[in-house]
């Protein structure tokens, strides 16, 4: 699957593969929201985010934006789950019938976090599932 950058998205990923020293897989410019979803190389989130989450608000403050990390993965259920993070992740079940559905089992306590403030954390999750696995949607069950 090929996944499309804008071109201030280009321009985005060098700036933050330098602040944070991370590997940016993916960068998607979310002006609903008005951040940008950053997806990381496996195993780089804590070196994206720095020490007390301070690589993370230096970055935001110089781009005047919001950004929401996410982990990479072998798998949709791995994205998937990071997209949702902190929200506590059970299951993740992918159907496919007419449309290709990843069904998320969160702790009812996580709910909340898991869509997030209006609706931005699923709105990521469906995002970065879409672009990269050809889903077509994302329910909490």
């Amino acid at each position: 699957m090929t996944v499309t950058l804008s071109d201030e998205a280009r321009q985005l990923i060098p700036l933050i593969e330098d602040e944070t020293g991370a590997t940016v897989r993916d960068c998607v410019i979310d002006e609903e929201y008005g951040r940008l979803l950053v997806l990381l190389k496996a195993g780089q989130m804590a070196q994206a985010i720095g020490p007390g989450g301070q690589t993370v608000e230096e970055l935001q403050d110089s781009l005047d934006r919001e950004i929401k990390f996410v982990e990479d993965g072998p798998t949709p259920e791995d994205v998937i789950a990071s997209a949702l993070a902190p929200a506590a992740v059970y299951n993740v079940t992918i159907s496919e019938n007419d449309t290709t559905v990843a069904y998320v089992e969160v702790d009812q306590q996580d709910r909340g976090i898991a869509i997030g403030k209006g609706g931005k954390n699923i709105a990521a999750a469906r995002t970065l599932a879409s672009r990269h696995f050809e889903i077509d949607d994302v329910e909490l069950v």
